[in-house]
């Protein structure tokens, strides 16, 4: 089925690019476990490992000429960098130094030209308010805007990626309502380890699965 305004399917990746996501998902699996050990059990932390097979296929899914992708709170780096793999101008946003470091590290590894900043993925000035006037933001936390340091607005990425907690979602996609560019897509990654495709609030795609 064509969607109109998403790009088309592409063709199949080559067997050297393959090998080198399926290496990077391998490796991003085994960084995973050891942050879960030595970090989230100990205490809370709010990164948790995306499918990273199923966002590789909704990237294969949305690319495009010089499209630029943003990942809201990258960790690790891993589905930014498969990103940059895949054609895209990646960018990547994250709350926690020590993770923007790792994901540096890791991007070095790849000798990929994704960047990482650390800061919040919301834009300053941005507020999110419910119907009965809740403005909790859930896990995102709070701190300076991570846009300031990539020199660009949410409004100039074409592809945004984010893995929100439950009840997280609605805000994902009032800020892109309010703030991303109309022609832009949201990837939103769900509890069912599938990914959704958005656009202005409405469903473009269900589902992106491994």
């Amino acid at each position: 089925m064509v969607i109109p305004g998403v790009p088309a399917s592409q063709p199949a990746v080559d067997s050297h690019l393959r090998a080198r996501l399926d290496e990077l998902c391998t490796e991003a699996w085994g960084l995973w476990e050891q942050f879960d050990t030595t970090v989230r059990r100990k205490e809370f932390h709010p990164f948790v490992a995306a499918n990273y097979e199923s966002v590789v296929n909704a990237l294969i899914a949305n690319r495009g000429p010089n499209r630029r992708f943003l990942e809201w709170g990258s960790a690790m780096g891993a589905i930014t960098i498969m990103a940059d793999l895949l054609g895209y101008e990646a960018h990547g946003i994250e709350l926690d130094g020590a993770l923007v470091d790792t994901a540096r590290r890791l991007a070095t590894r790849y000798e990929s030209k994704a960047t990482f900043v650390h800061g919040s993925f919301i834009p300053t000035g941005y507020q999110w308010e419910t119907l009965d006037g809740d403005r909790r933001t859930g896990t995102l936390g709070a701190g300076l805007s991570g846009y300031i340091q990539l020199g660009r607005a949410l409004e100039d990425f074409d592809l945004i990626f984010g893995y929100p907690w439950d009840g997280e979602t609605p805000m994902m996609l009032d800020l892109m309502r309010r703030w991303g560019s109309p022609d832009a897509i949201l990837l939103v990654h769900g509890i069912d380890e599938t990914v959704s495709a958005y656009r202005g609030g409405r469903t473009l795609v269900a589902s992106y699965h491994r």
